[in-house]
């Protein structure tokens, strides 16, 4: 075989495996579609109906709610029991960065104030010079 015959049956089974996963996700989009049923709005939310379709939304809310409410209160209190644990375990760790963070934006500070003052040293000296004069 030579480089031009790969090069084709290439391009050739690759457009296959195109057409194969272009009629895969048209297939499961028509199923999506089928699947759902479509809903006229007009008459869902008519005047007549509109207070009482939004308590019915309303109420079905609160009952799924409701029926999670043990479960979401327990994730809670599991994450909070979790995140304390992970807090006491590495409480040494945690403080010994803080340290280290603090001292090294400290000295960041330290560094851009220096460079700062060398940039502009002519003029907060000929500020500080204009308010001696103003005080005496």
């Amino acid at each position: 075989m030579n480089l031009e015959e790969l090069k084709r049956l290439r391009e050739k089974n690759f457009s296959a495996h195109k057409k194969k996963k272009k009629e895969y996700y048209l297939k499961k989009k028509a199923s999506k579609k089928l699947m759902r049923e479509e809903i006229d709005y007009s008459k869902e939310l008519n005047d007549d109906n509109f207070v009482s379709k939004i308590k019915e939304i309303a109420k079905a809310q609160k009952i799924h709610i409701d029926n999670r409410k043990e479960l979401i209160v327990a994730k809670i209190n599991e994450y909070k029991n979790k995140k304390k644990e992970y807090y006491t375990e590495n409480k040494k760790k945690r403080l010994e960065y803080d340290r280290e963070y603090r001292e090294k934006k400290q000295e960041e500070l330290k560094k851009y104030r220096r460079e700062y003052y060398q940039r502009n040293k002519e003029k907060i000296l000929a500020k500080q010079k204009e308010k001696r004069k103003r005080k005496s």
